[in-house]
């Protein structure tokens, strides 16, 4: 047997005997989330929490002063950053900046297939975002969508890919054949995905988008956090043989006004923005 099929078949064994070991989220994403559904917890505590940790403090501050919260006077401390985001959103913020935390390895090879991800989940995150963003300056649209859920759905869209690489790591000859690891990815991501976000407690409906965003089987019929994380993809080159296939859904449900808005400045910028954020 192959190096290639024997670690397919390891994989899914380990994922069929429930033994595959799925990431964990970041300590200081958990305190948050903790706090955060403390009906007791206020301003003051989730400063105090996210204070533990400089650099979420740091990336809270800036996305506090970023154009993605749509204010112009600059926050000056972390109690004011947590102030102007609010209790409601910073569960999902935090969790969505600490994300980067995982992204990482001590091996070499494998530390440098997660640097690819995840500049490519960015790329897909500040597409879906600067998307999004045009589709609630429309009127009449579904208000029931916010900002912080989508992005940290669109930073989980492919987590299940690092369960791949850990498990690559120990069968190092696969890295020598991006091919079959990119079918492997393709073949078992998208159900590792959905198995992490639902060990972490995260809701249905994010756990379906990491299991379902490459496939256009899956449709919803309301416009979802889905089809932004769809478009945010086409637009960064995640999904290509289904671009055509995906922007005809987005006018279909009246996403976007024009594709043409899709080459506008506002959009480069609003785009360009969000990856200052996370980079």
């Amino acid at each position: 047997m192959s190096t290639e099929n024997a670690l397919l078949t390891i994989l899914v064994e380990k994922i069929n005997n429930d033994t595959l070991v799925l990431p964990t989220l970041p300590a200081i994403a958990l305190k948050v989330r903790k706090a955060a559904d403390d009906p007791t917890v206020n301003l003051n505590k989730m400063g105090e929490v996210i204070g533990q940790d400089p650099a979420l403090s740091a990336r809270i501050m800036k996305i506090a002063n970023s154009a993605y919260l749509g204010r112009t006077v600059k926050v000056e401390n972390l109690h004011q950053a947590v102030t102007r985001i609010g209790l409601r959103q910073i569960k999902n913020i935090a969790t969505a900046l600490a994300m980067e935390q995982l992204f990482v390895s001590k091996n070499p090879i494998v530390g440098e297939y997660l640097s690819k991800l995840w500049d490519r989940t960015v790329d897909v995150t500040a597409n879906a975002m600067a998307v999004f963003q045009i589709y609630t300056k429309q009127a009449d649209k579904n208000k029931n969508l916010n900002m912080d859920t989508l992005t940290l759905s669109a930073l989980v869209h492919n987590i299940g890919v690092l369960p791949i690489l850990s498990e690559a790591e120990r069968h190092q000859d696969v890295f020598a054949n991006p091919t079959f690891l990119n079918v492997a990815i393709q073949k078992l991501a998208g159900r590792l995905g959905s198995t992490i976000l639902d060990s972490w407690g995260f809701n249905k409906e994010m756990a379906e988008i990491t299991e379902n965003w490459r496939s256009l089987k899956f449709q919803t019929e309301k416009v979802s956090y889905l089809d932004f994380v769809r478009v945010g993809a086409v637009l960064s080159g995640a999904i290509s043989s289904h671009k055509d296939d995906v922007l005809n859904i987005t006018q279909q449900k009246a996403i976007l006004p024009d594709l043409k808005v899709l080459d506008s400045d506002d959009f480069k910028t609003s785009r360009d923005e969000v990856k200052t954020i996370f980079k």
